[in-house]
């Protein structure tokens, strides 16, 4: 249906800033929401931050509200997550996901690794 090209993951010091990017090709006009989602060594995967496509409203988990900013380029049907006061409890591996109409989240990315360090 959709395909995800995640990139912007790395490594990077506590305190500090990353920016992932997530690319999509296909039936994009079906797209509903477009989110991040995440899951750390030993820990289930949780959702991180969603937008709605048409409006660009936008929700995110508690733990990174004030921090993470997601964003939506219409013209290039990408979305962002810029990361910033990243945390040690931050590293997981980030999933870029896709919402369609009258689905749940359906379309997944390959996973970017984000690694906090002190």
């Amino acid at each position: 249906q959709v395909q995800l090209v995640e990139s912007g993951g790395g490594l990077v010091q506590a305190g500090g800033s990353l920016r992932l990017s997530c690319a999509a090709s296909g039936r994009t006009f079906r797209m509903f929401r477009m989110g991040w989602f995440r899951q750390a060594p030993g820990k289930e995967r949780e959702f991180v931050a969603a937008i709605t496509w048409s409006s660009g409203s936008t929700i995110y988990r508690d733990s990174v509200k004030g921090r993470f900013t997601i964003s939506r380029d219409s013209a290039k049907s990408a979305v962002y997550l810029q990361m910033s006061s990243l945390k040690l409890e931050d590293t997981a591996v980030y999933y870029c996901a896709v919402n369609t109409y009258g689905s749940s989240w359906d379309s997944w990315g390959q996973g970017t690794q984000v690694t906090v360090s002190s």
